[in-house]
């Protein structure tokens, strides 16, 4: 059973109904950061981080101990001196001097890696989905609310100008009553072939890679791209580009936790690859009190996009549609009159000064964590919908999952050892 939310919440008391009240920076300090994580997504928020004047990058943290070097050289080219350089992410934690982590691990290492930075004092930017599921997430809202301390979603698109122009259009009812959105995710991903486990690389450290998932022998599907396909580790393509779509659907709709959820998927092309997620899912969601639904499509065979977005949600009115991506968004109203379509830009920097004004000036987050809680539990759902083969009723006062015991149970796991996530943040 998800915890019961009302509960949930009455336990975080009014820490959940305004910004955390955080130690603030001092006007002429830099906000000292550690990069946790440094392959892909950790490398380029490292390099966007790096960029803004008021931050220092002073430590990388990576298990894989060999990257570390060449990467402390490249961050130093972009900041002032080189960072140190951990494998372990207690010790940058137990550092006094580091303000904030970037996490920008696997999904499986985002809940514990957040909870242990908001018990040591840090503020915390954790890359999406928020969690590997349910109970985690649920866990990372409430260390933040405890500890007091900011915790940014990495939804880019909260801070971009366009969605947060469009969203303003969508609540001053430009189209109308909009009962539906409908987000996609089409794209040609690269097919995982199955290898043979293997000796643990020099200078990785297997144990702690895992972390809260299951022991296994080492894989190089598991360490590297296969992971998000794999149910241990990942959320499959709908946790990991899905989120941000989902997240802006949930967005303009204005809702929060749906009352029933559907899935429908398959491997239509994956299979006899090391894929456990499905390369083909379409979900629904109901939200009758707003008279919403939102819709998720996700097709990872296809080399074309859809309304010409790889990635994108459309918001239909009683008045008209609004289409919206990261390169461009139009409207349109009734009798099919096109009010604009234009090209635009998109720019992680916004999120991430967001996050840094939050803590130097106290600023609203624009993606607080109980937010990519809520776009992370939808991915979540489809997904768990998917894996028992059938739709879930969900009761979002409680945001517990009506009377289906083996949906319940995948809600969440006990982690291992040191690595276990815990009940009480």
């Amino acid at each position: 059973m998800i915890t019961n939310r009302r509960k949930f919440l009455q336990s975080l008391g009014s820490a959940t109904l305004m910004l955390p009240r955080v130690a603030r920076a001092a006007a002429n300090d830099r906000v000292a950061i550690a990069i946790v994580g440094i392959r892909g997504r950790g490398a380029g928020l490292a390099r966007t981080f790096a960029t803004l004047p008021d931050v220092q990058i002073t430590h990388i943290c990576d298990v894989n101990q060999p990257l570390l070097e060449p990467f402390a050289k490249t961050v130093a080219e972009w900041t002032t001196g080189p960072p140190a350089m951990e494998t372990d992410l207690r010790r940058v934690l137990d550092n006094p001097s580091v303000d904030a982590i970037v996490v920008a691990t696997p999904d499986h290492w985002h809940a514990l890696a957040t909870i242990w930075g908001c018990q040591a004092g840090k503020h915390v930017y954790v890359e999406k989905p928020v969690s590997h599921n349910v109970f985690e997430a649920q866990q990372m809202v409430a260390a933040a609310r405890k500890y007091q301390r900011h915790v940014q979603t990495g939804t880019q698109s909260r801070s971009v100008d366009h969605y947060r122009e469009a969203i303003d259009l969508l609540r001053n009812g430009r189209i109308g009553k909009v009962h539906m959105a409908k987000a996609w995710n089409s794209q040609l991903r690269r097919r995982v072939e199955p290898v043979a486990d293997s000796d643990v690389p020099d200078g990785l450290n297997w144990n702690m890679w895992q972390g809260p998932a299951p022991v296994k022998p080492f894989n190089a599907n598991r360490f590297s791209y296969g992971w998000r396909w794999l149910w241990d580790y990942g959320t499959g393509d709908m946790g990991n580009d899905g989120v941000h779509d989902l997240d802006i659907a949930r967005w303009g709709l204005g809702v929060e936790i749906p009352e029933a959820a559907n899935c429908t998927g398959d491997k239509l092309v994956f299979a006899g690859d090391i894929q456990e997620t499905p390369d083909s899912q379409y979900c629904t969601f109901r939200f009758p009190k707003q008279q919403a639904m939102l819709v998720y499509e996700q097709r990872l065979w296809s080399p074309y996009h859809q309304e010409g977005l790889e990635n994108g949600v459309a918001f239909y009115g009683t008045d008209g549609y609004m289409v919206i991506g990261r390169k461009s968004w139009k409207m349109v109203e009734k009798r099919n009159n096109v009010v604009f379509d234009q090209s635009t830009t998109f720019s992680d920097t916004p999120h991430c000064a967001n996050f840094i004004a939050a803590i130097r000036h106290g600023d609203a987050l624009n993606c607080d964590i109980e937010e990519g809680y809520r776009s992370t539990l939808l991915a979540h759902l489809g997904n768990l919908s998917f894996r028992v083969g059938r739709p879930l009723r969900i009761n979002p006062d409680a945001t517990e999952i009506v009377s289906d015991a083996e949906a319940t149970l995948l809600l969440r796991r006990h982690g291992r050892d040191e690595f276990t996530i815990p009940d009480v943040v």
